[in-house]
């Protein structure tokens, strides 16, 4: 039942929405896209493993 519940954004990632930019030099914040870049990358291949599976489930229990 927990699954059908939304969830709750991360306290982490609540602190990162949050920070204050302006103090950033150019240099720290082109590292941060990157860094967040590299995240997204890891996030849409997990929702493709997710998908893969999901699929995979339905098209056996189909038959």
């Amino acid at each position: 039942m927990d699954d059908l519940e939304p969830r709750k954004r991360s306290d982490a990632l609540d602190a990162l929405i949050r920070e204050d930019l302006s103090m950033k030099s150019v240099e720290e914040l082109t590292d941060r896209i990157e860094l967040l870049k590299g995240e997204i990358e890891r996030i849409s291949a997990e929702i493709g493993k997710k998908q893969n599976s999901r699929d995979a489930a339905e098209a056996f229990f189909r038959k």
